[in-house]
């Protein structure tokens, strides 16, 4: 059944993938109105982020002033190019992810990490509420050297905050991110296509600061 794996495959078992994508993502950010598929313009950084179910996260993220596009995708996995159906397999060992182009001038990236820890549990593991499966789990894929410090900084900071509240140990893992893979255009801003479509946010009601 889609969604219950809770181990992560290895080389051997992760299913195979493909060369390219096998299908398209264009256009417009239909909240923000810059690209969608991207590099990162001059001046500008991103990370990306897993925290649960893609769709309501993006919408969480697009909100925060100085944020230049967002989009939703695969990562954190070892299969490449991976279609929605595969990856809710567990088979992939990618995450449902959102990538953030922000403006650090705008928008700093302690923010970012602000708004992630306290907009999901990041102690569930393999699952996020409901969500159950490899890629509901909580993660931090940094870019820079510096984003990849303060994501582990935090996360101490945060786990002293969280033991504090009686929540249990933070399961989020912290690395370098690999390869982002855009998911299926019908899940881009997809809760402005459908504006009633279901995905809960999962706070911990813990304050960051």
């Amino acid at each position: 059944m889609f969604g219950k794996t809770t181990t992560l495959p290895d080389e051997s078992t992760a299913l195979r993938g493909r060369d390219t994508r096998p299908f398209s993502v264009g256009g417009d950010h239909l909240v923000l109105g810059n690209p969608v598929e991207t590099d990162v313009p001059e001046g500008l950084e991103s990370v990306v982020v897993g925290l649960g179910c893609f769709w309501g996260e993006e919408k969480t993220f697009w909100e925060l002033p100085g944020v230049w596009s967002t989009s939703v995708g695969y990562a954190g996995g070892i299969t490449p190019n991976p279609t929605y159906e595969e990856v809710c397999t567990g088979r992939t060992g990618h995450a449902e992810v959102v990538r953030i182009i922000f403006d650090p001038e705008k928008l700093p990236f302690s923010r970012i990490l602000e708004v992630f820890w306290e907009n999901h549990d990041p102690t569930q593991g393999m699952r996020q509420g409901n969500d159950r499966g490899s890629q509901y789990r909580s993660i931090i894929l940094t870019t820079t050297e510096e984003q990849q410090k303060l994501a582990e900084e935090s996360k101490a900071h945060y786990q002293e905050r969280m033991t504090a509240a009686g929540y249990g140990t933070i399961t989020t893992s912290i690395l370098p991110l690999g390869e982002y893979y855009y998911a299926e255009d019908y899940h881009q801003q997809y809760l402005v296509k459908n504006p009633y479509g279901y995905c809960p946010l999962h706070a911990t009601g813990v304050s960051y600061a």
